[in-house]
């Protein structure tokens, strides 16, 4: 048996990342067929589009109308057209916040395997692109991160956690220091890299290149 470590830095406010994880799941559907030799194991890393958001975070409308102006209609049909495609059914009418994500990423570095950080993965995408649920509220990622499997006590104490809050500011740097200036961002056994919501296809195609 081969093992093939997929390391993913992406950010749970990125509707391009939701795509990525989709696709990659697509992906790994091929590589279980074709491969059954290969052990995937896919690991979740921090990155933050807006690593200066204020803890409390902004309206939503403000922050679009100032990152995309005119443009902010299309972008968003082009990206609910994209994610119908693969199974996402974007809620972006819903979202009336933008969050800063460093808590969200605490929870998603506190989980105590690969399965339980992409079940925290999957739940925070949900919750914000399906339910538009606040992410700066305490009590509502406490929620998100029960129906992920972790214990409320455990999520409380995570977002309190000053070390944890720091090592997504270290992976967020680690990142860029690595040239990442855009997410999902995929490293296929540490040799090739993809960057961006590539289709299964091609993300398939790099894990078989990595792995020879």
């Amino acid at each position: 048996m081969k093992t093939l470590t997929i390391d993913v830095v992406s950010d749970v406010v990125c509707p391009w990342c939701y795509v990525g994880k989709r696709r990659l799941e697509g992906a790994l559907d091929m590589l279980a067929k074709e491969h059954p030799d290969v052990v995937p194991e896919v690991r979740w890393h921090a990155f933050q589009l807006n690593p200066d958001m204020r803890p409390e975070g902004i309206e939503r409308s403000e922050y679009v109308k100032n990152k995309f102006g005119d443009r902010a209609q299309s972008i968003y049909e082009r990206v609910s057209g994209v994610g119908h495609d693969v199974g996402i059914a974007f809620k972006f009418d819903l979202i009336e916040r933008q969050p800063n994500t460093i808590q969200s990423h605490s929870l998603i570095a506190a989980c105590d395997s690969l399965d339980g950080q992409e079940r925290m993965v999957e739940a925070l995408f949900q919750a914000y692109f399906l339910d538009g649920r606040d992410l700066t509220d305490a009590k509502v990622l406490v929620e998100v991160a029960i129906t992920a499997g972790m214990s409320p006590f455990v999520a409380e104490e995570c977002l309190e956690n000053e070390a944890l809050m720091q090592e997504t500011r270290d992976s967020d740097l680690s990142a860029r220091e690595m040239g990442v200036t855009g997410v999902p961002f995929f490293i296929f056994n540490r040799k090739v890299g993809v960057s961006g919501a590539h289709e299964s296809e091609s993300l398939y195609k790099a894990m078989t290149e990595s792995v020879e």
